[in-house]
C-alpha cells in the first residue's frame, strides 16, 4: 500500500507539473474504462468470496454431523449396557475417531500417545483405521452374542456415518478453487490499481495518493479473506474451530459412557 501510495504520488506530479495531459481526451476517459473494470471485477470477488464461505460453512455442517453421529453412536452403545471394558473401547475409539479426522486433514500422522486400545499403522489413513476397528469390534460382540442382528444393522449404520464425514471434508480439503482463477484476480487487482492514479489525477489531484491505496486494501482484502477461508480445517484464527470441536466430542462421549 505504501508503494502504491507513493506511485500514485509520482503519477500525480508528472501529469500535474509535467505532462501536462489534462486536455488529453483519451487520457481524461480513462475512468469510463476504470467503471466497467470496477464493476467486472467486484463480480469476480463477489464469486470468489461466496464459493470460499461455502465451502467453510460445508465444512462446519461436516463437524457438526460428526458432533451428531458421536452423541448417537454413544448413546446407542451406552443403552445396550455393555461390560465396562467395551464401554471403555467405545469411549475410546468415538473420541479418537475426532482427532485421527482433525490430524488427517491438518496432513499429520500424529494419533497420541495413548493409543492402545487399536492398533495404528501410522503410515495408512488413521481415520480408516479407527472406523474399521469399530466396525471390527461390532461384529465380535455380534458373534459373542452380546448384541442381536439388528443392533448390529442400527450401529453399523452409525460407522458408515463416520466414514462419510471424512468423505466430504476431504473433498473440501482437496478440490482447492483453481489456480488459474486465483491468480487471475491477483494480476487483474494489481493491474486495475497501477492504472487508477493515470485516468482519476484530473479529478482528484494529489488525492490519489490516499484513495488509491485504500481502493487496493479493500480488494485485496476481499482476495486474501476468500484465500484464508477456502481450507476451513487448518489451525489459523479464521479456520473452524476443530480442536475445540474435537475436545467437545471427547468430553460429551465420556459424559455418556461413563
Amino acid at each position: 500500500m505504501l508503494s502504491v501510495a507513493v506511485f500514485s504520488g509520482i503519477i500525480a506530479y508528472l501529469e500535474l507539473n509535467h505532462l501536462k495531459l489534462a486536455e488529453t481526451t483519451y487520457i481524461k476517459n480513462m475512468g469510463m474504462m476504470h467503471n466497467l473494470l470496477g464493476f467486472v471485477i467486484s463480480l469476480l470477488l463477489v464469486f470468489r468470496t461466496n464459493t470460499s464461505y461455502d465451502r467453510w460453512w460445508e465444512g462446519r455442517r461436516m463437524l457438526g454431523g460428526l458432533v451428531n453421529v458421536s452423541r448417537n453412536f454413544a448413546i446407542r452403545v451406552n443403552a445396550l449396557k455393555l461390560a465396562k471394558s467395551d464401554n471403555d473401547f467405545f469411549k475410546y475409539a468415538i473420541s479418537k475417531y475426532a482427532f485421527a479426522l482433525k490430524e488427517h486433514l491438518r496432513e499429520k500422522q500424529y494419533f497420541g500417545k495413548d493409543s492402545i486400545l487399536i492398533e495404528i499403522d501410522g503410515g495408512k489413513h488413521i481415520p480408516n483405521q479407527v472406523a474399521s476397528s469399530i466396525a471390527a469390534k461390532l461384529f465380535e460382540l455380534q458373534r459373542e452374542g452380546k448384541i442381536t442382528s439388528e443392533q448390529l444393522i442400527i450401529l453399523n449404520a452409525d460407522t458408515t456415518q463416520f466414514t462419510e464425514v471424512c468423505g466430504a471434508c476431504e473433498r473440501i480439503k482437496n478440490t482447492p478453487i483453481p489456480y488459474s482463477y486465483s491468480a487471475f484476480i491477483k494480476k487483474f487487482i494489481f493491474v486495475y490499481v497501477l492504472t487508477l492514479p493515470i485516468g482519476w489525477v484530473f479529478s482528484l489531484g494529489y488525492f490519489v495518493v490516499a484513495i488509491v491505496p485504500f481502493i487496493l486494501y479493500v480488494l485485496a482484502s476481499l482476495e486474501l479473506i476468500a484465500e484464508e477461508i477456502e481450507n476451513p480445517f487448518g489451525s489459523d484464527a479464521n479456520d473452524l474451530p476443530v480442536d475445540e470441536i474435537c475436545d467437545n466430542i471427547a468430553k460429551q462421549v465420556g459424559e455418556i459412557l461413563g
